[in-house]
């Protein structure tokens, strides 16, 4: 995972409390969450459209 070890990620996280607090992480998260959540479903939706142009085709 680009190379990143348990370190580096620990360091990373206390970088993240420290600038936004530990009361904003649940909604940092949840952010994230939902984001990935959005991408994975328009990726999905454009792989079923390409699909079905081949289809028609």
């Amino acid at each position: 995972m680009f190379g990143l070890g348990l370190p580096e990620l620990v360091v990373i996280l206390v970088i993240v409390v420290v600038l936004f607090g530990a009361s904003r992480l649940p909604q940092i998260g949840e952010g994230l969450g939902k984001g990935i959540k959005n991408f994975r479903k328009a990726v999905k939706e454009g792989e079923e459209k390409e699909e079905k142009k081949e289809v028609e085709k």
